[in-house]
């Protein structure tokens, strides 16, 4: 079976990218369709496939703003050429879905989530774009199209794949279209449990890139209020913003709180090991950090909602809280306090997301 793989980017190393390099493993011999390619952000982990990109590639900024170029990502998607190949499988969470094939060629979309700058953040995409108000203004007509565009792109994909059942929903409720879950892989012989050069259990971590919506901000207030040990790994554009609100504009840490910044892989295995829980206070349309947790042994405090409901057992691998509200994180961190664990528990659970599972599944459904 010939097939080719397409993603809307490659110009990141993340959650997305691990999961089409495991597919690649695969399928060793299929190429990548991509608009953007830059091989330093990405690694070089793709040094080894035929990487095709588009007429993206070749304009100025394009690599680092591709956010600036909406209007011309359907257009690039639609001028690839899939002739010769019986299945296509794009991993997508805004254009890729959105190529053409011929009817002989089946069209299999592993759905990451229907673009939520399209759908349920539309508004707040508008007025969070980084431009002036006067071309904030014009922009929803725009946002219009692009929507009318993801909705017709949809009717295209013969398969849809989606990594949770929290997306399953959003497929539905978007597309009107069946989907089947396949849960992204984790590499769980990555993580151990216990790490006896750490004190163990001494501090809670949070692991994710520092942006608005994964509420480090929360998670910082309330650890300062308790006065408990909180290390965070991460760097993005809240980084300055939660240091001061941790430290009073300080450069020290404070209040037992520690931004880390980026980290080795090994050094994130141990941090991990030495944790005595993780801290989760967002949605997140699957969420891997959760299941690396567990992998080591530790058990999440998560907001009940997305695909955390999917991953975490509530009383056996971890603990949910009901609002984004600091009373409520409390709570539930409180509560942890007097639970406890068992590490081998926390690990079987993560053990049903690992990378031998999913390519198991992966070869289980698709078909020429």
């Amino acid at each position: 079976m010939k097939i080719a793989f397409v993603h809307e980017y490659l110009n990141q190393f993340g959650g997305a990218e691990r999961m089409l390099q495991v597919l690649c493993a695969l399928f060793p011999e299929a190429p990548i369709y991509t608009l953007i390619y830059d091989r330093n952000a990405t690694g070089g982990v793709f040094d080894d496939k035929i990487i095709h990109t588009s007429f993206l590639q070749k304009m100025p900024l394009a690599k680092k703003y591709h956010r600036a170029f909406p209007l011309l990502m359907p257009l690039a998607m639609e001028q690839f050429d899939f002739s010769g190949y019986d299945s296509v499988v794009s991993v997508s969470a805004s254009f890729a879905k959105g190529i053409l094939t011929k009817p002989g060629t089946k069209h299999i979309c592993y759905c990451l989530t229907p673009p939520r700058f399209l759908w349920d953040d539309s508004q707040k995409f508008v007025e969070e774009f980084g431009y002036s108000r006067l071309v904030k203004k014009f922009l929803p007509p725009f946002i219009t199209y692009l929507r009318m565009w993801d909705q017709e792109a949809s009717r295209r994909v013969d398969d849809f794949w989606a990594i949770s059942d929290f997306i399953k929903d959003r497929i539905d409720k978007y597309y009107r279209r069946p989907s089947t879950v396949i849960y992204p892989p984790v590499n769980i012989n990555k993580f151990k449990i216990g790490n006896w050069k750490l004190e163990i259990g001494n501090y809670y971590l949070m692991v994710g890139r520092l942006v608005s919506y994964k509420r480090f901000d929360l998670a910082v207030r309330v650890f300062s209020r308790l006065g408990l040990p909180l290390k965070i790994v991460g760097i993005g554009p809240e980084f300055k913003k939660l240091r001061s609100l941790a430290s009073g504009g300080s450069r020290s840490k404070a209040s037992g709180i520690e931004f880390l910044g980026q980290v080795s892989d090994d050094r994130l295995v141990d941090l991990y090991a030495g944790s005595r829980a993780l801290i989760f206070p967002q949605e997140e349309d699957f969420g891997i950090v959760p299941l690396e947790s567990m992998a080591s042994g530790k058990p999440v405090i998560a907001y009940r909602a997305g695909g955390a409901l999917e991953t975490v057992e509530e009383g056996k691998t971890g603990i949910f809280f009901d609002q984004l509200t600091e009373d409520s994180l409390m709570d539930a961190v409180r509560r942890f306090e007097k639970m406890s664990f068992d590490p081998k528990i926390c690990r079987i659970q993560a053990e049903k997301f690992d990378v031998a599972v999913f390519k198991e599944n992966i070869l289980k459904h698709i078909k020429p």
